[in-house]
């Protein structure tokens, strides 16, 4: 984990500050948050902020604003088979529902009717 320090003077102690943190050191806070029996409260607590803020950034994590560190560890896989059907069938919106892939915390969502090969793309991509 990347080092921060602040150093606090008391010129213009009645003024107050907002610190400027790093898109980086953002993230691993965030990421600190995702991992299993953490709490955004313990967390914020920890760094010295407030549990709003950090939720805040998980907000932006969650938007797109603010891009997370790869995660520690084992990854982890989802089992997905993709067969070729044996006789041509209707692949239309209405023949099959949407596919849902899911890989840790994120969750794709294709389309109704999203071809086999659409399905495999996506599946390397998040490889």
């Amino acid at each position: 984990m990347s080092a921060y320090f602040e150093v606090l003077t008391n010129e213009r102690a009645t003024q107050r500050r907002n610190r400027k943190w790093p898109d980086e050191l953002k993230a691993e806070i965030v990421a600190e948050t995702l991992r299993p029996g953490a709490t955004v409260n313990e967390v914020a607590a920890r760094h010295g902020l407030q549990a709003n803020q950090v939720s805040a950034w998980r907000r932006m994590a969650r938007d797109g604003r603010l891009v997370l560190p790869a995660p520690d560890g084992a990854m982890e896989f989802v089992s997905l088979m993709v067969a070729t059907p044996d006789a041509p069938t209707d692949t239309g919106p209405s023949a099959s529902g949407s596919v849902e892939i899911a890989v840790g915390a994120v969750t794709v969502r294709l389309e109704p009717g999203a071809s086999p090969e659409r399905i495999a793309s996506v599946v390397r991509a998040l490889a």
